[in-house]
């Protein structure tokens, strides 16, 4: 109830006990308790004439229902069509970008040889310098 735990409840009880003294906190709680029950009520009888609204202008639950979910459908059709698209996008670029990845090794590599026939990129250690 509200991320109140039971030590804190019982601490808060205490506090109102101390406040208010034995004899008042029974009243203070049929009070609480009434209010609640009125806003229940208030809250229930707000649903009732918006429900007579709608079945007054035609408006039943099931149809409310259908047009509900008929909109709720085509927000998902269209989330999974642009989400869809995205990912096979995403999944081709990043397919294009390790193949060039791939060439463009595979050209350094094949061009950049030791007389002993060992890669030069396997030789390099430490900073890289651009030569002219």
């Amino acid at each position: 109830m509200f991320g109140i735990g039971g030590g804190e409840l019982v601490f808060i009880l205490f506090i109102v006990l101390m406040l208010f003294g034995s004899d008042k906190v029974p009243e203070m709680a049929r009070t609480m308790g009434k209010a609640m029950a009125q806003l229940k009520n208030a809250t229930n009888d707000i649903k009732s004439e918006i429900q007579k609204g709608a079945e007054a202008n035609g408006f039943d639950q099931q149809t409310l229902n259908e047009l509900t979910g008929g909109i709720n459908s085509e927000i998902n059709k269209a989330k999974n069509s642009l989400l869809g698209n995205t990912s096979n996008t995403f999944n081709g670029i990043t397919d294009t970008f390790t193949s060039e990845v791939n060439k463009t090794k595979e050209s350094i590599a094949s061009g950049t040889t030791n007389p002993d026939g060992s890669s030069i990129l396997d030789d390099i250690t430490g900073p890289v310098k651009r030569q002219m």
